[in-house]
């Protein structure tokens, strides 16, 4: 693989974190920082993730540094796994590539009180039941349809306005990250193209890398915190991952149209017009965070759908209320998101736009947006790996706080494009090789298993390795995959 110049530049900070000098380039207000180990940085090549980082570092208001997490790859505008933090107060602008076009794309655990064992001449009942009874693949829409007022609401309030009409609990609101709702939301600037779009597809998987999968528990590395969690080796659980469908990646399009020329118009320069932003405290910056926040609601609601219908195929395929079968939510993480929250930069608590990109937030424990069941230990943070491989839970750590303004990686991060993994997969048959490592894979099509392939990830173990070393979230249990359905 070829080296780019940024990657000849980096200086080694520890063993598991690099620097781009500030002096790397002529337009850089700050260093980048990123995650990684030797193998990691190695395995970058000529991936131009490390050339957003430093382009990241150029945008106004930016503070601390513009990071990287270890599961880096190239996105649009900021790389997969980009942090950044800017203050509004100095000009800082937010930017709809430091989100992506998947508001809210993140993941939901849920546990159950079922073992391995329980499944035996079960389990590939439970797959196909789940790929016949929860919407994967593109353009899907679900059972649930909601009303333009209805859907607004929906969009104001997040999942309390499910649990008012009983499809969510006490618990689901309290696990969801913010409570299952974003504050300010503004869903009546959301596009009527966009409104159409997501009128049908709440409670809806989609396609590219979501999926729901049922794992165990297969090592327990903090005894303590797992059982803080109501985890235990050999439990069977549930991993979600979707985000705002159709929805989000309107609320994002409108928003790049938007605000293309609005960068000049406040003496902006940039170094790619993927980075279109606007300053926080403007009219369009504020235009875009209400809408984004309306998808982000939406997004929670999303997956609380997805976990509804996850609870009636269990009780079809278990004869018993999920309730008896302790099919109960962890936690649920945006990976995708832009948000106000006070940090301390050089010893003053400053409140920032916190950009997440591909990456997911991370308190520690006593933080008080930590849920009162895990203020003690942390907030948890899951991270999926690959259909064939492992996912971990981890969980926030105080060292996030000084140097990733409490973030850490969202998942295993691509080691392929997904043409390079189809054209990987020529010849093969994905679905009989997960077969044979014990995982019953299902999806809507052919392609959605070929351009997943485990090959077409980064190692989750690696990864997971180096944001625990880096004291940016420490592990808890790791999960093996049992069976998988995606789009």
């Amino acid at each position: 693989m070829q080296r780019s110049e940024l990657h000849r530049r980096l200086e080694r900070i520890d063993d598991v974190s690099w620097r781009i000098p500030r002096a790397a380039r002529d337009d850089m207000r700050v260093d980048g920082v990123v995650y990684a180990d030797d193998a990691l940085i190695a395995a970058l090549g000529d991936d131009p993730a490390l050339d957003q980082v430093a382009n990241v570092a150029t945008l106004p208001g930016i503070q601390g540094a513009s990071l990287a997490m270890p599961d880096i790859h190239w996105g649009y505008g900021f790389c997969i796994g980009g942090v950044a933090a800017t203050d509004p107060a100095e000009g800082g602008v937010v930017s709809p590539g430091g989100v992506g076009y998947d508001i809210n794309c993140g993941v939901r655990l849920l546990r159950t009180d079922l073992d391995e064992h329980d499944l035996d001449g079960r389990l590939e009942r439970l797959i196909e039941a789940l790929l016949a009874h929860v919407p994967t693949g593109v353009g899907r829409s679900g059972p649930y349809h909601f009303e333009r007022r209805e859907l607004l609401a929906l969009m104001r309030e997040g999942v309390p306005f499910l649990r008012r009409r009983g499809l969510a609990d006490d618990d689901d609101v309290a696990h969801c990250e913010s409570g299952g709702c974003i504050e300010d939301a503004r869903p009546e600037l959301v596009s009527g193209l966009a409104l159409e779009r997501g009128a049908d597809q709440c409670g809806t998987v989609g396609s590219g890398n979501h999926f729901v999968e049922v794992l165990v528990v297969d090592r327990v590395a903090d005894a303590a915190v797992a059982a803080a969690f109501g985890l235990a080796q050999g439990q069977v659980c549930v991993l979600i991952h979707s985000g705002s469908r159709g929805l989000g990646y309107q609320v994002c399009d409108d928003a790049l149209r938007a605000l293309r020329g609005v960068p000049a118009r406040y003496g902006i320069d940039l170094p790619d017009r993927q980075l279109a932003c606007a300053p926080v405290d403007s009219e369009e910056g504020q235009h875009y965070l209400g809408a984004m926040r309306a998808a982000a609601n939406y997004a929670f609601c999303n997956r609380q759908l997805i976990a509804q219908q996850v609870r009636e195929v269990f009780e079809r395929v278990f004869a018993r209320p999920w309730q008896r079968l302790g099919l109960e939510l962890v936690y649920d993480v945006a990976h995708n998101i832009a948000k106000l929250e006070p940090h301390q930069v050089d010893g003053v608590e400053k409140l920032l736009c916190v950009h997440r990109k591909g990456a997911t937030r991370a308190f520690p424990a006593g933080h008080a947006e930590v849920p009162a069941a895990y203020r003690a230990v942390g907030q948890p943070v899951m991270v999926p790996g690959d259909m064939g491989r492992a996912s971990w839970v981890l969980v926030g750590a105080p060292a996030a706080m000084a140097r990733s303004f409490g973030t850490t990686c969202h998942g295993a991060g691509r080691a392929l494009s997904r043409k390079a993994a189809l054209k990987a997969a020529k010849g093969r048959d994905v679905r009989s090789e997960l077969a044979a490592r014990g995982v019953i894979a299902r999806a809507s099509s052919r392609r959605g298993l070929d351009e997943e392939q485990p090959d077409a990830y980064k190692d989750v173990d690696l990864v997971v390795d180096v944001v625990h070393r880096a004291g940016l979230s420490t592990r808890v249990a790791r999960l093996r995959p049992l069976g998988v359905i995606k789009g």
